[in-house]
């Protein structure tokens, strides 16, 4: 798989075409149990199909279905492949929607996100002349199917440099973060950001406090519902609790929920705000900009294009692909409106952190890291 080129900022601007192409061409993103299909003009090989099913979020989660789905879409523009979809509504629509990918004659199929792990390592072990990928997670006994490629980043390193960030923004000296579901793609990033906010400390003599998530007992706040992802409601009201005990930046680790704690920063005039995941907020949910410091990014579209075309040139395998600080798989995007508002000092020390993570200067402690 090709190593990740592109600079946060040139990362931030591939993002910035989702919203122009948010659909491969001529076709709406699929609901549920509904597949769609779609032949795409260009010089790739037609005959070649990349599918796409997506979790309950949807293809336009402003999270990381939709950022996996233009990884898609950039494979139909670029590749000339043809490609089908579908949209999975709940945890029940799972199997079948990855069967009905199976039945649409894909020659890959990328699942996204960890919970449909059981679903694609089923599909993938009875269905061995189709490549699968899965963003977000290593299915238990996955090194032993030769179709069956994890596509995992090691958000913990960049959700560091946040937790750093925020403590380093912080007026009330008290920064909130929460989960959607306490799953291990969900607690890396809240591992790393309380580390993060934990070395701010130890090195400027600070004391900004964590609410939310404590590392040492892996226990949080998550957003309450039967699917919680898509309770906006609910993340709103679980930012405004934090908010009520001092929190003056969020961190939503929550997909479509995290939408709630946006919404409590904007309202708040000024004094609360959030740092974005998954995504470069400002391009994602561009009407919250003004109040998200940066985002922690997940290269989601390349991985998943680098799959498909390695798929399509029969030099798929099935090694896991880790996006780390180092491979630029992951990382902080641009400050955006808050660039003249970070202090140049706190800018040089992020650029010194980052450089102590990738050559193992800084060590991050989090279970959930990919290995």
């Amino acid at each position: 798989m090709k190593k990740f080129l592109a600079a946060p900022a040139v990362m931030a601007a591939s993002l910035l075409a989702l919203s122009a192409c948010a659909e491969p061409p001529g076709s709406e993103p699929a609901s549920s149990g509904a597949p769609s299909t779609s032949a795409s003009a260009g010089a790739g090989d037609a005959a070649f199909k990349a599918c796409m099913v997506s979790d309950s979020g949807g293809f336009d989660d402003k999270s990381f279905n939709q950022t996996s789905y233009k990884g898609l879409t950039d494979a139909a523009e670029q590749l000339g492949v043809e490609t089908g979809e579908v949209q999975s509504s709940t945890a029940a629509d799972f199997d079948k929607n990855v069967q009905a990918m199976v039945d649409a004659d894909c020659n890959i199929i990328v699942t996204v996100g960890f919970l449909l792990n059981d679903a694609t390592a089923a599909a993938a072990e009875a269905n061995e002349d189709i490549d699968f990928a899965i963003v977000d997670s290593n299915p238990e006994g996955s090194a032993d199917l030769d179709n069956l490629k994890p596509l995992l980043f090691n958000t913990a390193e960049s959700s560091f440099l946040a937790g750093y960030l925020a403590a380093g923004m912080s007026e009330t000296g008290t920064v909130g973060t929460f989960g959607g579901v306490q799953i291990p793609t969900v607690t890396i990033f809240m591992d790393g950001f309380a580390q993060g906010v934990a070395h701010h400390n130890e090195t400027k003599g600070t004391d900004v406090k964590v609410i939310g998530w404590n590392s040492e007992s892996q226990d949080g706040q998550f957003v309450p519902g039967d699917d919680p992802f898509q309770n906006i409601a609910g993340g709103k009201q679980t930012a405004e609790t934090l908010v009520s005990q001092g929190a003056d930046i969020l961190f939503p680790v929550a997909g479509p929920a995290g939408e709630g704690a946006l919404q409590v920063a904007q309202s708040s005039g000024g004094d609360v705000n959030a740092i974005w995941v998954d995504t470069d907020g400002c391009v994602s949910a561009e009407q919250y900009c003004e109040n998200i410091v940066s985002s922690v990014y997940k290269g989601m579209d390349v991985a998943v294009f680098d799959a498909i075309e390695a798929s399509m040139n029969d030099e798929f395998d099935n090694t896991p692909f880790v996006g780390t600080l180092e491979n630029e798989g992951t990382g902080l995007s641009p400050f955006n409106q808050f660039e003249d508002k970070v202090p140049a000092e706190l800018k040089t020390e992020l650029d010194q952190l980052r450089s102590d993570i990738e050559s193992g200067t800084i060590e991050i402690e989090s279970a959930a890291q990919p290995k």
